[in-house]
């Protein structure tokens, strides 16, 4: 076989433009310089070359077509060209070909026609300025070969294997330098995939120091001299502003607010007449100007104004069974009691000693409660009677327009709270109250009569109260909320550090966020940052912006995460969630001990929380979470203590926390629970916890019933089967399909719901998943409605209880089973 071998000094690629070669062979030629070879190029798929001949003709230079190049009339390349011709069985045997081979699809038509004549059409000049030369199609009919030996080129193939090698590094080399530089320049997407992880959290959250939240509470602390509430909204939007959250807003609405007279209250002594301030000093013009504030501030808000003397009755805690002792042993009527805060909320015992008949309440905190490194025994402090919202508007928004209800007063008793020092001196108590280094309660003889003159002077007026929202809108799911939670300083009110605090740590997470979008990531879901005013006063800023969007929430609200208070002491960390939230809230809690044989053991229950928190629970059945720090002792202590709102110097937070490690703890812990539940495709909750817990309130419970017990067990057994056939697959990326997330996160979010029970106990969550404190595992409404009937002989109440469980566990039960059956109609559908 004879072909064409690499001659130096000639020229190529410029030269012969209109050549056809192949790969391995043009590189041959660039290197050495040389003419082209010309090599057969195989393009047509319907032949196979095993077996088979391939015939090449040459097309004559007087057959060239117009346009053809000038080189094609060099007389080399035409002696070159009218002896090129050879066998391709045997070129096919030059190294680098041995392995050549093209298969068809149509064997069966060559094998067919392998004994057919051949007939050879002459060959029409190709139209093409490229070349002069056209392959003739192999037909079925035909086989013809031409040989022509054809020496070899060592040189020629070290070249090519050469430059093939150089070409191959400098195309390696090329593709790692395109992906660096495209990858570090190219912007980073915006739509959050919703695979976010926990390093991603971290890397987000890492930018929260405690230092940074350190200025920020110092400078929000000078903000408190006002008493102007705008002024503090104000300096917040700003501040959010500047950060980058988009959408921020002041809320106001117009609301009644009871504030104190221009004079404090006083309770005096008949026997004696002396004469006494809240907080147990003299009244006298010196001891008003010492604490004037404190002395103002020393009321309950929205309490019966008036002058009431009459006998004071030690009822202890006021609880039914206090009450029933009581009424045997003395009149009641118009009487004054003596009552302990604690055990149960305010507003139920008020309600109990009203119905009782008593005309008034000196209120107050028993030291024995407290820790001991909390020394009040001479602070006063505020109550608030409002269960919730503008007293004048409620259940709908105070917005202009609206009708105004005259409620100045939400009780008929007077009543008034006095710090512990004031106790011992109505009761003669000797100041000795130890016994054996263990601490006495107080409490008033039975067999001593105190007779006491309580005047309270208060004022109601309509105040604006501000609240500051802002927006950081979803990607995916703009139209689902994650609401975060703190409050402000509310003027008329005491001039406390704990709203700096958790005013603090919301703006540290804000400017965490913030900086992470700048660099391109957002949430799936909407974040919503709220700042509440009129906290103090009954929770009245997020109550009235909670019923003035009510139907846009009850949609769209997927959880509640509050930041209310969050360093009240800095011995344990105290965890508050819902049943669908605590699996999530624990796993929190594990990640971030440093040391896991050396974690406490998880502090996390559903307990009612006294904050901002309570109309999402309570109207919309949103799954809530708070991290706090407590004091161990506190916890201990009896619940329901946190109602009282003592003054500034009550509490300070750079005493408890003076590099503010604790802050920065807590904001991370709620952060990361947010960006979770604000950006995984499937919503963090878990169905089956909520079963549980209500297998578990029935436990032990005396008022349990079998169809209680039934019921719970079937609410059980359709959670479990929602847990597996639809939460379970949902979690693998390989068998989400979008359509069934939506709605599998529409069920997850609305599972709360069904557990509001239309009537409830004055300070009972209307949420029965809730309990009073976290010592109880029993539904609260039961054992309220347990005690009730043990005091007045009637189960009237109980069988209403025991109702409104029964149908708040079967709507649960059968909304899983409703779900259940959506997901198999899809199914169905699809196949």
């Amino acid at each position: 076989m004879k072909t064409l071998s690499c001659r130096e000094g000639k020229p190529f690629a410029h030269d012969y433009p209109f050549l056809a070669f192949s790969p391995a062979q043009a590189l041959c030629s660039i290197l050495c310089h040389s003419t082209p070879v010309w090599v057969y190029q195989p393009s047509y798929p319907n032949t196979t070359l095993q077996g088979k001949k391939m015939a090449y003709q040459k097309v004559s230079a007087d057959q060239r077509a117009p346009g053809h190049s000038q080189y094609l009339d060099n007389d080399d390349l035409q002696a070159t060209a009218l002896d090129l011709e050879w066998d391709m069985e045997k070129e096919l045997e030059e190294p680098g070909f041995d392995q050549f081979q093209l298969n068809s699809a149509e064997n069966q038509n060559l094998e067919n026609s392998e004994t057919a004549d051949l007939n050879l059409d002459p060959i029409q000049p190709a139209t093409s300025p490229k070349g002069r030369f056209q392959r003739l199609q192999e037909e079925s009919d035909y086989v013809t070969h031409y040989t022509r030996s054809a020496p070899k080129s060592n040189p020629c193939n070290f070249c090519r294997l050469l430059k093939i090698f150089c070409m191959a590094i400098i195309l390696f080399i090329s593709g790692i330098l395109i992906g660096y530089y495209s990858h570090k320049n190219c912007p980073s997407n915006a739509t959050s995939s919703g695979t976010l992880d926990l390093q991603l959290y971290q890397e987000i959250l890492k930018t929260i120091q405690a230092e940074d939240i350190k200025k920020s509470f110092r400078n929000l602390v000078q903000l408190y001299k006002s008493e102007d509430d705008m002024e503090i909204s104000k300096k917040i939007k700003t501040q959010w502003t500047s950060l980058g959250l988009e959408d921020v807003q002041l809320v106001n609405y117009s609301v009644l607010l009871n504030l104190p007279g221009l004079s404090p209250s006083s309770v005096t002594l008949s026997s004696s007449g002396q004469c006494f301030h809240p907080n147990g000093q003299p009244c006298s013009e010196e001891a008003r100007k010492w604490s004037s504030q404190d002395l103002l501030y020393s009321y309950a808000a929205y309490s019966a104004n008036g002058i009431l003397e009459a006998e004071v009755i030690d009822v202890s805690y006021g609880n039914a069974d206090d009450l029933k002792r009581i009424k045997k042993m003395k009149n009641v009527t118009n009487r004054i009691a003596l009552l302990k805060l604690g055990k149960l909320p305010l507003l139920y015992k008020l309600s109990l000693l009203e119905k009782t008949g008593f005309g008034g309440v000196l209120l107050y905190i028993d030291p024995c409660d407290l820790p001991k490194t909390a020394n009040l025994s001479y602070n006063t402090f505020m109550v608030s009677l409002n269960p919730g919202g503008d007293p004048s508007t409620p259940g709908y928004p105070s917005i202009d327009g609206s009708f105004r209800q005259n409620r100045s007063n939400l009780t008929s008793l007077l009543v008034q709270p006095i710090s512990a020092s004031l106790v011992a001196k109505l009761i003669s108590l000797p100041k000795g109250r130890t016994t054996n280094g263990a601490c006495s309660p107080l409490e008033l003889p039975n067999n001593e009569e105190r007779i006491v003159n309580m005047k309270i002077q208060t004022v109601t007026k309509f105040e604006t109260v501000t609240n500051v929202v802002g927006y950081l809108k979803g990607v995916t799911f703009p139209d689902r909320y994650v609401i975060v939670g703190s409050h402000h300083h509310t003027a008329h009110s005491y001039n406390r550090q704990e709203w700096a605090s958790s005013t603090a740590i919301i703006t540290a997470f804000v400017r965490a966020l913030m900086l992470r979008v700048k660099r391109g990531w957002r949430p799936d879901r909407t974040i919503v940052f709220c700042s509440w005013g009129g906290t103090a006063f009954g929770n009245i800023g997020s109550y009235e912006w909670g019923e003035d969007f009510r139907k846009v929430l009850q949609r769209n609200v997927v959880a509640y995460i509050s930041l209310h208070s969050p360093v009240r002491g800095n011995s344990t960390l105290h965890s508050v969630a819902s049943p669908s939230l605590q699996q999530l809230v624990a796993e929190k809690n594990k990640f971030n001990c440093p040391r896991r044989d050396q974690c406490p053991k998880t502090n996390i229950s559903s307990e009612q929380m006294q904050d901002d928190a309570d109309y999402f629970i309570n109207h919309l059945g949103v799954p809530t979470m708070r991290f706090t720090y407590e004091d161990i002792r506190a916890l201990e202590g009896p619940s329901f203590l946190s109602e009282a709102l003592f003054p500034k110097h009550a509490i300070k937070v750079e005493e408890v926390d003076p590099f503010f490690n604790l802050h920065e703890t807590i904001i991370k812990l709620s952060g990361e629970v947010i960006l979770q539940i604000a950006s995984e495709p499937v919503l963090p909750f878990n169905a089956l916890d909520i079963a549980l817990e209500v297998q578990n309130n029935l436990k032990g419970d005396q008022t349990s019933t079998p169809q209680l017990l039934a019921l719970a067990s079937r609410l059980r057994e359709s959670a479990e089967l929602f847990q597996s056939d639809e939460m379970r697959p949902a979690n693998d990326p390989k068998e989400r399909a979008p359509i069934r997330v939506r709605m599998l996160n529409d069920i997850l979010q609305d599972m709360e719901k069904s557990f509001l029970v239309q009537h409830a106990p004055p300070g009972f969550y209307r949420n029965i998943l809730y309990h009073l404190d976290g010592k109880k595992s029993q539904f609260s409404i039961l054992l309220e409605a347990w005690e009730h009937c043990k005091s007045l002989a009637s189960n009237e109440t109980l069988q209403e209880a025991l109702s409104e469980v029964l149908n708040s566990i079967n709507a649960a039960q059968v909304y899983f089973k409703a779900g259940l059956d959506v997901f198999e109609s899809v199914l169905v559908g699809k196949n």
